[in-house]
């Protein structure tokens, strides 16, 4: 972060020549409009930076180069009758009511302490003994999953095969999956959002083993790879606390605005 903040600064100051030696503890002033301090304080509270002199300084420097370019903007008469211009101002006066709007009527229900630790809880008594570390290829046929588990038994690098052929987001890190842990024997909807035949092959894989054969589920090929096994390391409260948190926030969020919509659509006439 403090290398960020620093080839901000000088970024900026070599853009528009600025002189060192403003005081950002103080008001700025760009062709005498002022800059207050409280919007430095402002900014830095939304950018969600410490506030240190270096954080301040380049915040005041942007500022400062916004209102210059505010100001160069402004000198320029034809901009606010172009077609394009009126458009984005329309655009962005609806999205700014709308916002302000939506935060008056959307009331999330609170997420208390309690509700963490019951999630909390639920998730801890779906673990097993075990956790797994494994790889996972992902392909759109039974062909291509054959195909790459013929380039696999051949000697190729499970992880290299991956990284040429799968679907699934773990492309990029050769498939690789973060540790995982369920209850065995394998059961419905207590497999952590793992596919029930995916955890059923990855449960019986000795380490280091490959599936023998392409798993078929939901129209697409998988093949896995269990790199390790290890007991399960159950991460205290206090660790996922803030995690859970946020993820049943973002959930009544969710609700509260699918309630929105429903009320709203309710009395409104609408044809597609």
């Amino acid at each position: 972060m403090q290398t960020n903040i620093s080839r901000l600064i000088v970024t900026i100051a070599l853009a528009f020549g600025l002189q060192a030696g403003l005081s950002v503890a103080h008001a700025a002033s760009v062709n005498g409009v002022a800059i207050p301090d409280s919007q430095v304080t402002a900014t830095l509270q939304q950018s969600r930076l410490a506030d240190t002199p270096q954080a301040r300084s380049a915040i005041t420097q942007q500022l400062i180069a916004r209102e210059l370019f505010r100001q160069e903007a402004a000198k320029d008469k034809s901009l606010e009758s172009r077609p394009d211009v009126q458009q984005a101002i329309r655009d962005a006066r609806t999205a700014i009511l709308t916002q302000a709007w939506l935060k008056d009527r959307i009331k999330p229900a609170p997420v208390s302490d309690a509700d963490v630790k019951a999630r909390y809880d639920a998730i801890v008594a779906t673990l097993g003994d075990k956790e797994y570390k494994a790889r996972l290829i992902q392909v759109g046929d039974e062909a291509g999953a054959k195909a790459a588990l013929a380039r696999i038994k051949s000697g190729e690098d499970f992880a290299k095969v991956a990284e040429a052929v799968s679907l699934a987001p773990s492309k990029a890190s050769g498939g690789q999956m973060d540790w995982i842990s369920f209850k065995v024997p394998v059961q419905e909807g207590k497999t952590q959002n793992l596919p029930l035949p995916i955890a059923q092959a990855l449960a019986v894989l000795p380490a280091g083993a490959v599936t023998a054969t392409p798993i078929a589920w939901n129209n697409h090929y998988y093949l896995m790879k269990l790199d390790e096994v290890r007991p399960t390391q159950v991460p205290t409260f206090e660790q996922t606390k803030p995690g859970i948190q946020q993820a049943l926030q973002a959930q009544a969020l969710e609700r509260a605005t699918t309630a929105l919509v429903t009320q709203l659509l309710a009395k409104a006439k609408v044809s597609q």
